[in-house]
């Protein structure tokens, strides 16, 4: 069934499902180049520099705790349509707010956007995929999220650089662009926002949210579109109602059964100790950093955009690859490196002045520990999490992974100013290290390997504890 698959229309759905990922990852990422200038023109203490990156991460907790009931009840669809308008809400306001409080709340609301993106992009995809393709393809909302992260950083380097010769004619333009440029860096986001939501009217709604709807007859016209086979459609119509008819009718009911309640607590856990391993620590705070490093405010923002290119091509590598290696090698030899690299980032803090290491020796491992978690633990998680659950509860389960992502997240983001501070870097770098060893554990004695298995094959393993 699958050699005869529409490839072509089934990666046309995931790369639109997929630009949810880089207003994600744009969004996460363009804080980095705005912290200093917001910090000095609000006159913020470190507690607030810290509320200020994490307020969006309080707003991503909101949009996972809604994604999945919102998701289950009216469809991925439209749940992805009010995520690129709370998107592009959140960049206008950005870009025009008159105090703090007005920024942190339509960081907030960009924050609910990234919270729902990130629980029912990686959704979509995953249920419109043929299991021989699904890591590939879910893996593409994380390149998508890397693509994000590298075209903030550009952003914000290229209006650094062009505000300190660049004449605008209109006020306005000028106010944004130049006198307070972290305006532009935040309100640039409203424009993928539009294109995201203008693409999403022409894909259609997940076959098999629409079984679950009893609206057989639309979901065997995708499923025929992507199998190019009305009896392929059938068969995968009848596997989906089995797996359908062995699942407990109550959402929740499926979710305290013991398969049910191993697996989402699983996900918790790794969804939530991936935060605690440093990588939004680096792309959060990556330039300033940097600057404690002995940077300029230039070279910094320079440093961050090869931390972004480094993190977007590796990325490919992981789509090209995971389905080939499976998704907990990737874990197993990213995670090892990354131990290295943040052991050897802690020394260079510890004792880099003593033995004469150079600020290039940090920007090499920093490059190195952000090439190891994109190929592993960023490329693997939103598939784990996007296929670890059955159909009926997949949004709630999602919604509860995921939520437990952010809290992590939001702890990291509020947290790290002060770790560097009271820490040291050195002391936060080698926590990150630590923190490292027990998701290896994890992944290695809980984590199913699901490559090549289908949604339904994975359900079953699961059910197995029930017995």
């Amino acid at each position: 069934m699958e050699n005869r698959t529409n490839t072509g229309y089934v990666v046309f759905l995931s790369i639109v499902a997929a630009i949810g990922g880089i207003l994600f990852g744009y969004d996460t990422a363009v804080i980095s180049g705005t912290i200093s200038s917001v910090e000095t023109q609000f006159s913020l203490n470190a507690m607030q520099v810290g509320w200020f990156v994490g307020c969006a991460l309080v707003g991503s907790i909101l949009g996972v705790a809604v994604a999945g009931i919102l998701s289950d009840r009216f469809g991925r669809k439209l749940t992805m349509l009010v995520a690129a308008i709370l998107f592009t809400a959140s960049g206008i306001g950005c870009a025009i707010s008159q105090s703090f409080t007005e920024l942190v709340i339509y960081r907030i609301i960009g924050g609910i956007g990234i919270g729902v993106v990130s629980v029912v992009s990686p959704m979509y995809i995953s249920e419109v995929a043929v299991a021989r393709w699904r890591g590939t393809l879910v893996s593409l909302y994380q390149l998508a999220i890397t693509i994000g992260f590298l075209a903030a950083y550009l952003v914000n380097f290229q209006i650094l650089r062009s505000a300190e010769t660049a004449v605008y004619d209109t006020p306005w333009l000028h106010w944004i662009m130049v006198d307070e440029m972290w305006r532009g860096m935040l309100g640039s986001n409203a424009l993928p926002a539009l294109l995201f939501f203008i693409v999403i009217f022409f894909i259609p709604e997940s076959p098999r949210w629409l079984i679950l709807r009893n609206r057989t007859e639309r979901a065997h016209a995708v499923l025929e579109h992507i199998y190019r086979s009305s009896e392929a459609a059938d068969g995968e119509i009848a596997t989906i109602r089995d797996a359908e008819k062995a699942a407990p009718k109550s959402e929740w009911r499926s979710l305290t059964s013991p398969g049910m309640r191993r697996a989402l607590l699983i996900g918790v856990a790794i969804a939530m100790l991936g935060q605690f391993m440093g990588v939004n620590a680096v792309l959060y705070y990556g330039p300033t950093i940097f600057e404690d490093a002995g940077l300029s405010s230039g070279d910094s923002l320079f440093s961050q955009v090869l931390v972004g290119a480094v993190n977007m091509l590796t990325t490919v590598i992981a789509l090209v690859i995971i389905d080939r290696v499976g998704r907990k090698q990737l874990v197993y030899w990213g995670v090892s490196g990354m131990i290295l690299s943040l052991l050897c980032i802690g020394t260079y803090f510890l004792a880099g002045a003593a033995w004469g290491l150079s600020s290039t020796f940090l920007l090499v491992f920093f490059l190195a520990y952000v090439f190891c978690c994109a190929i592993s633990i960023s490329a693997v998680i939103f598939v784990l999490l996007s296929e670890m659950y059955p159909t009926r509860i997949r949004g709630l389960a999602m919604s509860i992974a995921g939520f437990s992502l952010w809290i992590g997240t939001y702890l990291i983001g509020q947290l790290t100013p002060w770790m560097l501070e009271t820490l040291t870097p050195a002391g936060t770098f080698f926590l990150f290290a630590a923190m490292c060893f027990p998701y290896i554990l994890i992944m290695w004695r809980a984590v199913p390997e699901t490559t090549g298995r289908s949604l339904e094959e994975i359900e079953r393993y699961w059910q197995k504890f029930d017995k």
